[in-house]
């Protein structure tokens, strides 16, 4: 938990309980539902939490911004994002059920009311959002396919309305197609572990 303060010291008191809520939700439901690797949940922090945040990082979502979480798993970056901006609207869709009652569970355990998680499948999600995240889903290229339809044509952030999706190693083929407009952060421009090398924040305007 201390790893988020050290990069976002001006969290509320309350994202501070919720994000130090997640500690106990996520070991919990991990223990029922495997959708963090076991070895990996002590790692939960600085793996996921803070690893979804890096989105923080690239850009501030204005108030009453529409994000949909493309693939969310568990959760992430999804709920990390959702209690970093109380003021914005989140929509968490994945295809599998009990990744969606982990997502559901966590929100409301923390008293998220900017979450909506639905067991769904990116091809049959109709609704419109000013942005889509995902963390390493599938080759960007096939996810763009995908949710190019979904993507509204209202802008209202600093940044124009597109796709923000977090990967690792050698993503040359895959961020070929639009090598003119895609924006690609290391994350080690935001934090210092050695965790985030050679891991990326994409951003790609639609």
């Amino acid at each position: 938990m201390q790893i988020l303060t050290k990069y976002f010291p001006s969290l509320t008191e309350r994202q501070q309980e919720q994000f130090a809520a997640l500690d106990a939700l996520y070991h919990d439901w991990n223990s029922k539902i495997n959708v963090i690797s076991r070895k990996d949940i002590d790692n939960l922090y600085e793996h996921h939490v803070l690893h979804s945040l890096a989105i923080a990082k690239l850009i501030h979502f204005k108030p009453d911004t529409q994000i949909l979480d493309f693939g969310c798993g568990g959760g992430f970056p999804g709920i990390p994002l959702a209690i970093m901006f109380p003021e914005c609207r989140f929509k968490l869709i994945d295809g599998t059920a009990k990744k969606i009652r982990v997502c559901q569970e966590v929100a409301s355990a923390i008293g998220l009311k900017n979450v909506v998680a639905e067991q769904r499948r990116g091809e049959e999600e109709r609704g419109q959002y000013d942005f889509v995240v995902s963390r390493a889903v599938m080759p960007l290229p096939d996810l763009v396919k995908i949710v190019r339809k979904n993507i509204s044509k209202k802008q209202h952030n600093a940044y124009p309305n597109g796709v923000i999706t977090l990967k690792g190693g050698d993503l040359q083929n895959e961020t070929q197609p639009f090598k003119k407009i895609i924006d690609t952060t290391e994350l080690t421009t935001y934090f210092s572990e050695e965790w985030f090398k050679e891991k990326f924040v994409l951003y790609l305007p639609i």
